[in-house]
């Protein structure tokens, strides 16, 4: 379970076996059950997580009660609220499993730990901050300036993995679109081929 987070660590830095040990074993495993929340809106997010198995929704519901996803995260990737996480402040998101799921949590407290005793780990959470923040930047320009069929035809050749493990709602509300208007799109690319 841990060999796939020095996996995905090793895929950002290098550590020593001793400091790759140690850091790993600061973190918590959880096993969630689908359609459990790791996080519910209005709770102070705790945690930054590996998702080692399983499937995560991270969403907010605006106003008029619209479910918009920011993102899915599944096997290899990381999770958090990082604005509740950081700021100490009610999380306007939740974040649900879709599958059963496990995931390896590390608190505030022992990541504080880590950047004090061993000095890499800063630079491991600094190179994954500017790679979401790379990647939340391209989503938004690519929902300001893409046509809704565009997105959808690169998220599906993105992570063709993740449309067979989704629901169409699901993947509407990633997309900001209605399930109706995703069913046309999928009509539309059937009739191209």
């Amino acid at each position: 379970m841990k060999n796939l987070l020095e996996q995905n660590i090793s895929k950002h830095i290098s550590l020593e076996d001793d400091e790759m040990e140690e850091f790993c074993n600061l973190f918590q495993y959880k096993s969630i059950k689908k359609k459990s929340f790791l996080l519910r809106k209005d709770e102070v997010c705790k945690f930054e997580g590996f998702v080692v198995k399983g499937l995560f929704r991270v969403y907010h519901i605006d106003q008029d009660g619209v479910e918009q996803i920011l993102y899915f995260a599944f096997e290899n990737w990381w999770i958090t609220d990082i604005d509740s996480f950081t700021n100490d402040k009610p999380s306007q998101l939740f974040i649900e499993a879709i599958e059963d799921s496990e995931v390896l949590l590390i608190s505030k407290k022992d990541k504080e730990f880590a950047y004090v005793n061993l000095p890499k780990i800063e630079k491991l959470f600094r190179v994954m901050t500017q790679k979401t923040h790379v990647a939340l930047q391209r989503r938004m320009i690519d929902n300001l300036s893409k046509t809704a069929e565009i997105r959808y035809l690169e998220f599906s050749e993105k992570y063709p993995q993740l449309i067979q493990r989704l629901s169409n709602l699901q993947i509407a509300a990633y997309l900001g679109i209605t399930n109706v208007f995703l069913s046309n799109i999928r009509k539309k690319i059937s009739l191209k081929k």
